[in-house]
């Protein structure tokens, strides 16, 4: 299956760089509905057969003009939510807590999935609600998937389960908004990347030549 992993388009609280992970969340700014609408010539060589959205407002908004095009319906589901911030909610991204939230999430893909975000999840359960969809996903039998997620949990997601993506690689290349991750695999044979925010990843998870990201701040 060819799974194609979407950050959604950008919102206030990214302008602001805060930690907003909570179910519904903010909507998105002007810039994030053109990187929305966007989506569909960015894609267009992708035959997307599925396409799914979590449970945060923001997401679903990016889905919909991807979903319009396509004649798809959007499959909303709360597994590839971002990362709880838990106590740290809304708390400075660019911090001592932000540091830590992302500190631990890379601590997850690296196998220390015991370890747990104040007042939020461990490793384990975000692990095993992301891999529930995707999961799903490949067994709908569709060859091609489309899901709209978040920054954080599609670089730790990838990272602990893409066989050529290291928590180093992860860790320094941050996702723009609508940026994308495409890897190839099964649930049962693994995952590999094949091109992150639009760059060929290489079997040693270094980046090579390839097309140009999506635009979007970071």
């Amino acid at each position: 299956m060819r799974l194609i992993l979407v950050r959604h388009g950008e919102t206030p609280t990214n302008v602001d760089y805060l930690l907003d992970t909570a179910v519904p969340g903010p909507g998105l700014t002007e810039l994030g509905e053109r990187q929305a609408a966007a989506l569909p010539r960015a894609l267009a060589d992708e035959d997307i057969e599925a396409l799914y959205a979590s449970t945060l407002v923001r997401t679903q908004l990016t889905a919909a003009p991807l979903a319009a095009a396509r004649g798809l319906d959007v499959r909303v589901r709360d597994g590839i939510r971002e990362i709880s911030a838990g106590d740290l909610e809304l708390l400075p991204g660019h911090s001592a807590d932000g540091e830590r939230y992302m500190r631990t999430a890379f601590a997850w893909a690296a196998g220390d999935t015991r370890l747990r975000i104040p007042g939020g999840e461990n490793g384990t359960e975000f692990l095993a609600r992301y891999d529930a969809v995707v999961a799903e996903a490949a067994a709908s039998g569709a060859g091609t998937v489309a899901l709209i997620s978040h920054g954080a949990a599609i670089r730790t997601w990838s990272a602990a389960r893409a066989h050529n993506v290291d928590v180093p690689f992860a860790a320094t290349h941050r996702l723009a908004n609508t940026g994308t991750v495409i890897l190839e695999g099964s649930p049962t044979d693994g995952w590999k990347a094949l091109t992150w925010a639009g760059t060929t990843v290489t079997p040693s998870g270094e980046p090579g030549p390839a097309g140009e990201p999506l635009d979007g701040p970071e």
